[in-house]
């Protein structure tokens, strides 16, 4: 069978896009939330219903459970009401989306996006609209416009790209936000967003891991690392009194590629003799509130507060994750309240003082190591490195999130001998999205999220084209879940990897056998030339 996947038609469509009729073709839409996660996180309106059926089993009064929604969160966030009001429809975010690049779906633009929405709040909460209607730009509010809801803010991943574009600072992973917990009141929600966060709310993590398991986990994952480097790495569990908590998504301890990332932690702690401890409690940094609605937001960044509180730590430091880097970062002093029983974190290897994370009393992993680095306090061999021609992809999240941008490259060009940035308009702020972010990497909505993540798999191809990349490094657990897929798709021969795995592969550290692998356990090899473009094999 032929896949026209790459093929994006250009013609634009004929009906008015205030029609809000849409088909929900498989490979564009994502599952509808199991009843059974709905229910225990105590979710409106639990049942099994599937969004290509014509039956959605919506309330009887959803009409005025939408209304009242609107109205409170109008009234709750002066952003949402700004937004709503100030948009002049200039079109410079159109081009600026991911998945208005991949699908050329004019309802993709942001600026459309966000009028699926704006176009009800028109109509029902201006008095041009509640007098004029369709002539204010208003539109009624019906079940096809809730369906129409369901599929673009499941195709919008939050990324905040449009944002760095437009001139009145709209803000349109906003107004996704409040769509979908709009949508959430009917209890219209998917399953790879509701069963995570349901998971992490009962059990402590995405995955629905038990404490016993997660320690199985990080036994193994030091045993793997004792037959790569000969050291045997301490496991503290639930330690009271440690100086640090270390809190990074689950998929660090349970996927691939992102359990070689835990390895680079563990050697990293290791070396420097860090006084820190994991919890099985608080085994999951990410945080699937941030797709779901302020309040589970909330509610499970609180629980990794709370157990910093049990165990009384002094701060905490955080993994490679995106979307929990966003909620710390620019939600955790309003919805939690500033962390003040804990201290501002000062590294005990340099003494350098992180200001920036007084609030949060939480630092990033690259922010630390970055630190350990530029004071000289661990010793690399980026030789090690040498089979890698590395690039390295700004996620979203930490990137245009919290300005996370030049701590990941100063760690890579330490450990690296070979890093080519790729195309500046698609780095830093401007950096593309996966593709599959804000609960989106989902394998029944594959298309899309090939679609979505064309233009970051074409920045990649033109470094494997110029420079011979192999590796695209990041720093978010749902790239180095999705990418992979994306660029055995796209951009065949390059590999994903965290940027700890690539410090731990090339730490030195004190009493270490003589390396022959990698953390892979791969061979070490020697340095993989610069291909030219007539060399690379086009998928």
């Amino acid at each position: 069978m032929t896949d026209n996947r790459h093929k994006i038609e250009q013609v634009p469509p004929r009906s008015d896009w205030r029609d809000p009729a849409v088909e929900f073709r498989k490979g564009t839409y994502c599952h509808s939330a199991g009843a059974k996660y709905v229910e225990a996180l105590g979710l409106p309106n639990p049942r099994d219903w599937n969004p290509a059926d014509a039956d959605w089993k919506l309330p009887s009064d959803w009409k005025e459970i939408i209304l009242n929604g609107m109205a409170e969160r109008l009234e709750r966030f002066r952003s949402f009401k700004l937004f709503m009001d100030v948009c002049v429809r200039c079109g410079a975010c159109a081009d600026k989306c991911h998945y208005y690049l991949g699908s050329n779906d004019p309802k993709n633009m942001p600026m459309v996006r966000a009028e699926l929405i704006r176009s009800v709040y028109r109509r029902y909460f201006t008095p041009a609209g509640r007098v004029f209607g369709s002539l204010a730009g208003g539109r009624e509010l019906t079940e096809e416009v809730i369906k129409e809801w369901f599929y673009y803010f499941y195709q919008c991943s939050e990324c905040r790209r449009c944002s760095v574009f437009c001139p009145f600072g709209i803000d349109t992973a906003e107004i996704t936000m409040i769509g979908r917990e709009l949508l959430n009141l009917l209890g219209c929600n998917i399953n790879w967003i509701t069963k995570p966060a349901a998971d992490c709310f009962r059990v402590g993590n995405h995955l629905g891991i038990q404490p016993h398991a997660f320690k199985d986990s990080l036994e193994f994952a030091a045993d793997e690392l004792e037959e790569v480097t000969g050291i045997r790495v301490d496991i503290p569990i639930g330690k009271k009194g440690a100086e640090v908590l270390f809190v990074m998504p689950s998929a660090d301890f349970f996927a691939t590629p992102h359990y070689y990332t835990l390895l680079g932690y563990m050697s990293l702690f290791h070396e420097i003799g860090l006084d820190f401890t994991y919890s099985a409690y608080a085994s999951e940094g990410g945080n699937f509130g941030l797709f779901t609605s302020h309040e589970m937001m909330k509610r499970l960044n609180a629980k990794i507060y709370d157990e910093a509180r049990r165990l009384g730590v002094k701060w905490i430091l955080g993994g490679e994750c995106g979307h929990m880097w966003r909620v710390l970062h620019q939600y955790m002093e309003t919805m939690n309240g500033p962390a003040d029983f804990l201290e501002a974190p000062v590294s005990p290897v340099t003494g350098t003082r992180f200001e920036n994370a007084r609030s949060t009393s939480m630092v990033h992993i690259c922010e630390f190591t970055a630190d350990l680095l530029y004071h000289d306090k661990i010793t690399l061999d980026p030789k090690r490195n040498d089979k890698w021609s590395v690039t390295y992809h700004d996620s979203c999240n930490p990137a245009r999130g919290m300005g996370l941008l030049e701590e990941p490259r100063y760690v890579l060009k330490r450990a690296c001998n070979n890093f080519h940035e790729m195309p500046e308009n698609t780095i830093r702020e401007q950096t593309f999205c996966c593709g599959s972010g804000s609960g989106l990497g989902t394998d029944e909505n594959l298309e899309m999220r090939l679609r979505g993540g064309f233009p970051r798999a074409n920045a990649v191809r033109h470094v494997r084209e110029k420079h011979g990349v192999n590796l695209l490094s990041c720093i978010c657990a749902i790239d180095k879940a999705t990418m992979p897929t994306l660029l055995e798709y796209w951009v065949p021969g390059v590999e994903v990897a965290g940027v700890h795995e690539l410090l731990g592969n090339a730490l030195v550290m004190t009493g270490e056998k003589e390396r022959t692998t990698n953390l892979r356990g791969e061979p070490l090899q020697a340095a993989v030339p610069e291909t030219s473009p007539a060399e690379v094999v086009h998928g």
